[in-house]
């Protein structure tokens, strides 16, 4: 079968940013941290290589490990399988995405903070075109790869869902609140599923192409779709008054800023419907 370009172990090792929250790198904690991610980079390098030349299914873990230089008894403290040493930085992706969430603004709307979570992990991806591309080849052609990266992402949406469920707005939608679950779910299943579309895309272009726009502009159409359900920013609706008038009312959290409250009752009077005339009245 084809093999996967081979990856640069130099690439492999690039330090992912630090994640707010997690130990600096100058503690104990930190360096110990570091130390576990250097060393899980340097045998996901060698799996790699090792996939690349002797093809997934022909590689030992044995081959592996021998091939970073440690023992195999080293390459289990760090991943379970071989498989999952095609992943080594997700464990610490999905820390730096909560930490985003765990940081986020009182203001700022959930759905808007999931989608700057999951830009953690295009960040992780981006960092190292040549070595994700090969990972993307590979993972297509080898079926328990696949489940293990459908394992990962089902991690990022219990996430997201997590969140959504802490934060949702009640007064967004006029249901009982049973559908607070399915929303949630639903709403980070569609955040999830927009980054992966936009990743896959730009895996399959060799890593070529500005991938965050692409990815703005796929949360821009996720927003549109669930911003009103799964946000916490104020709410304005028009209501009759029994005498042909209306009165607007605004629901917002006490920590919203008022320029935002004030653009959210401008775009509710813009947009309410005209209206109705008295009986007998003549139409313009």
């Amino acid at each position: 079968m084809p093999q996967p370009a081979k990856p640069s172990r130099t690439s492999q090792a690039t330090d992912a940013p630090e994640a707010p929250g997690t130990p600096s790198a100058g503690t104990a904690s930190g360096r110990a941290a570091a130390q576990r991610l250097k060393m899980r980079r340097e045998l996901a390098a060698a799996a790699m290589e090792l996939f690349a030349t002797k093809g997934y299914e022909a590689t030992t873990v044995d081959e592996i490990a021998g091939a970073a230089g440690v023992a195999r008894r080293t390459f289990f403290r760090h991943f379970r399988s071989k498989e999952e040493a095609i992943f080594p930085d997700h464990d610490d992706t999905l820390v730096r995405a909560e930490a985003v969430l765990n940081a986020a603004p009182a203001h700022e709307p959930p759905l808007d903070t999931i989608c700057r979570g999951i830009k953690e992990v295009m960040k992780m991806y981006a960092a190292q075109p040549e070595i994700s591309v090969a990972r993307y080849r590979l993972t297509r052609e080898v079926p328990t790869l696949r489940e293990a990266e459908i394992a990962s992402v089902a991690r990022y949406e219990r996430l997201f869902t997590r969140y959504l469920l802490g934060h949702y707005d009640e007064h967004a939608h006029h249901d009982t609140g049973f559908d607070d679950p399915l929303l949630a779910e639903v709403a980070a299943s569609a955040v999830v599923t927009a980054h992966n579309h936009v990743l896959r895309r730009w895996l399959r272009a060799n890593g070529q192409g500005d991938v965050e726009a692409q990815l703005d502009h796929a949360f821009a159409i996720v927003r549109a779709t669930f911003g009103a359900g799964a946000g916490r920013g104020p709410q304005a609706a028009a209501a009759p008054t029994g005498e042909g008038g209306e009165v607007l009312v605004t629901v917002a959290r006490t920590d919203t800023p008022l320029p935002e409250i004030m653009r959210t009752i401008e775009r509710a009077l813009r947009e309410r419907p005209p209206a109705p005339r008295p009986p007998g009245a003549a139409a313009e």
